[in-house]
């Protein structure tokens, strides 16, 4: 049997009163439990908000990829939270992580962009933040 490496770590934090820095780092596959895990704390952290904004950190390069159940709850939580989410910036290179951006962006409202690295991203995240 070969090592199963799944991992997938959250971190949220309020930039300022509307904003919110969503931070998603993702091995392995994706999964419905991954979900579980950010949903509830994305819903905690915009409640009292009246215009939240949300901007996301993906780092994607060690994601190989989703598994079906996790992306119809990636295509429902874009429907709920779609117009709050405003800058999404994804760290990885592979060819089909720039189509899983441009899928992304169906859902999002705001705008979404491929970066090499996690300092680029985050730099790019702060400009208008």
């Amino acid at each position: 049997m070969g090592e199963y490496h799944h991992g997938f770590s959250v971190s949220i934090e309020r930039s300022s009163d509307e904003r919110v820095l969503l931070s998603l780092h993702a091995r392995g596959k994706l999964e419905h439990q991954d979900y579980e895990t950010l949903v509830p704390m994305l819903e905690s952290a915009v409640a009292g908000m009246t215009h939240p904004k949300i901007d996301v950190l993906f780092d994607m390069r060690e994601l190989e990829g989703w598994e079906t159940r996790a992306a119809w709850d990636d295509f429902k939580l874009g429907l709920k939270h779609g117009r709050q989410f405003d800058k999404v910036a994804m760290v990885g290179s592979k060819y089909w992580q720039e189509i899983a951006a441009k899928v992304g962006t169906w859902f999002i409202g705001g705008e979404a962009r491929i970066f090499a690295t996690r300092e680029e991203a985050l730099a790019w995240l702060q400009e208008s933040a």
